[in-house]
């Protein structure tokens, strides 16, 4: 039998639903975030501050609606910078006959692959200060190799194909065999993948903003707000409640959408059912080779 996936459109909708708030408070948010009010006491609730007061008495709703667009833009930037830089390496890599070629465009991803990706950043950050820009190019570049061997890997088995020997024979351009049928045919398992690496690239970006890489302490960035609040959880927990849920809605959220999007039916056969037993009947009578008419069938057993 086949097996079918559950959830369909709802998986889909409910996927929308989740990440739909995060992103329009994201982009939308400074549009109506206003001007700033005067400060109150910090980790207060009330006075015209329905979320409360931050650590230094701003309000904690027009942080968050400014807080978001550094997240989000970051971790896109990031995720489109690493696929533009891994997708080339990887195809490369895949449809070359040069082996010297494969092992100088791979082997240093390797070196790379092997260090964190977090002790990375920590340690360009040590020497640089790196802004929203630069934040946004340090992950890109932790996540080139891991997204370079996969790009690699799921094209490799097209590569192989007899038709890429046909397109090889005929003259084709390179373009035509990378792109026109070897990243066709990796382009399911090249989708997954950007939906799972789009949630980690969240996830480092968040991280990285909480450690104080790429934005000021008193910054408007919703890791940093879970950071600096932190302190007087227990006293206002709106204050990291608030964008610690917004983070965590995004990176579900965009991972529930590329699974509902790239999820189908299972494309095996049904099983042939088995032929049914014929029933023992009458065999017909046919006609003689000499075309006469048939004659009175005889029984087996004959009366004598």
């Amino acid at each position: 039998m086949r097996r079918r996936t559950t959830g369909g459109p709802a998986r889909f909708a409910f996927a929308v639903l989740i990440i739909a708030v995060p992103l329009l408070l994201a982009l939308l948010g400074p549009l109506f975030a206003g001007e700033p009010g005067p400060r109150a006491a910090s980790f207060t609730v009330g006075g015209g501050h329905w979320a409360g007061t931050d650590f230094v008495g701003r309000d904690v709703w027009r942080q968050v609606l400014l807080g978001g667009r550094p997240v989000v833009l970051a971790a896109l930037a990031a995720t489109a910078l690493a696929y533009a830089v891994a997708l080339p390496l990887g195809l490369i890599s895949a449809l070359t006959r040069r082996g010297w070629l494969e092992e100088l465009l791979m082997r240093p991803l390797d070196v790379l692959l092997a260090v964190p990706s977090l002790l990375v950043i920590l340690l360009v950050s040590a020497v640089l200060t790196p802004g929203a820009g630069g934040l946004a190019l340090l992950v890109a570049l932790v996540n080139v190799p891991d997204a370079a061997r996969t790009v690699r890997a799921a094209a490799a088995e097209a590569a192989a194909s007899p038709a890429v020997e046909a397109l090889r024979m005929q003259g084709e351009t390179w373009w035509r065999m990378a792109v026109g049928y070897a990243g066709r045919s990796a382009l399911r398992t090249l989708a997954a993948d950007a939906g799972v690496r789009l949630t980690g690239v969240l996830y480092l970006v968040a991280t990285a903003a909480f450690l104080g890489v790429g934005a000021e302490p008193d910054a408007a960035d919703w890791a940093v707000m879970v950071d600096r609040n932190r302190t007087g959880m227990f006293v206002q927990p709106w204050a990291v409640a608030l964008p610690a849920l917004l983070i965590m809605a995004l990176t579900m959220g965009f991972n529930l959408l590329f699974d509902a999007a790239l999820t189908r039916r299972d494309p095996r056969p049904r099983p042939a059912r088995p032929p049914r037993p014929l029933r023992p009947g009458p065999v017909p009578d046919h006609p003689p080779i000499d075309g006469t008419a048939p004659g009175p069938r005889r029984s087996e057993k004959s009366s004598p």
